[in-house]
């Protein structure tokens, strides 16, 4: 466990790429990249700097039952998460689209949000090499872009906005998408654990330190609409943002999960309706 002090050092700047609190050069940088990310002289440089220190947060934190196997993607998942960042989250972005957090066969796989492998692999053209959490359930094993298991929120996701978009430029000069909380949770059985599962003292530090995170992430963007995927993320967006003082709209729309029977029913349809309503169909299509 890192103490408060660990955690305030990173925060006021006076952790290196080197130093213990985040690993030997957790980000995996060159030189020159390095400085710019912990300068923050770029938006991807201080999006992933606000992760970084998320990171530091969260490994002050313990789950108990009925957690027992808890991934990061964020740390084993790192150099595919940061290509993802790189090359996506820029300048002049005003819609930021919220995911809860990671699904076993998308980001847990790929360290993108929403990552089904196949789009991450093709439309997204994510690359990089995805490690291993430190300790597995042996029904869930990380094998990163080689994973064959298909995530249905994660395809219906990216392939609604390839197939709006047509390419990746059209989307990301407007839009970026982000998970509010970077961890899964999963039980004895294997079982994916959502953080309103978690017992309440444990989900409330865990949300607090997330929710303090989209702060910092939507300021460095500087986004003007936030879109909660799913009401969940909607309702954290919102209670966030306006508990720090942040004048950001926030919407939601449906989430993809194939557990929601109306989301089997025409989930394209439905969000595409809702994304007109809010402009952002214009914006994207333009």
């Amino acid at each position: 466990m890192q103490s408060h002090h660990d955690v305030q050092r990173l925060e006021n700047g006076a952790v290196s790429r080197r130093d213990p609190l985040l690993g030997e050069d957790p980000t995996g940088l060159p030189d020159l990249a390095a400085d710019q990310l912990f300068n923050g002289s770029t938006v991807a440089s201080r999006f992933l700097r606000a992760e970084l220190e998320l990171n530091a947060r969260l490994r002050t934190l313990s789950f108990g039952k009925p957690v027992r196997y808890t991934y990061n993607p964020l740390e084993y998942a790192w150099d595919t998460h940061r290509c993802y960042v790189e090359k996506y989250c820029q300048e002049g972005q005003s819609v930021l689209f919220l995911g809860m957090n990671p699904g076993p066969f998308g980001m847990a796989q790929t360290g993108v949000p929403f990552g089904e492998v196949k789009a991450v692999r093709g439309w997204l053209e994510i690359t990089g090499t995805v490690g291993r959490p430190a300790e597995e359930h042996p029904k869930r094993r990380i094998v990163g872009l080689d994973c064959t298991q298909s995530e249905v929120s994660g395809a219906r996701f990216w392939g609604f906005f390839q197939e709006l978009c047509g390419e990746t430029h059209n989307f990301f000069r407007h839009c970026f998408v982000h998970n509010l909380c970077p961890l899964i949770f999963m039980s004895e059985s294997g079982k994916n654990l959502t953080p309103p599962e978690l017992p309440a003292a444990e989900r409330d530090a865990l949300l607090s330190c997330c929710d303090s995170a989209l702060c910092q992430v939507v300021t460095a963007l500087g986004v003007s609409m936030v879109i909660g995927v799913g009401k969940l993320a909607e309702q954290r967006a919102r209670r966030a943002l306006a508990e720090a003082g942040i004048t950001v709209r926030v919407e939601g729309i449906m989430h993809p999960s194939p557990r929601n029977p109306l989301a089997n029913k025409g989930w394209a349809n439905i969000v595409r309706d809702k994304l007109d309503n809010l402009g952002v169909v214009s914006l994207l299509t333009s």
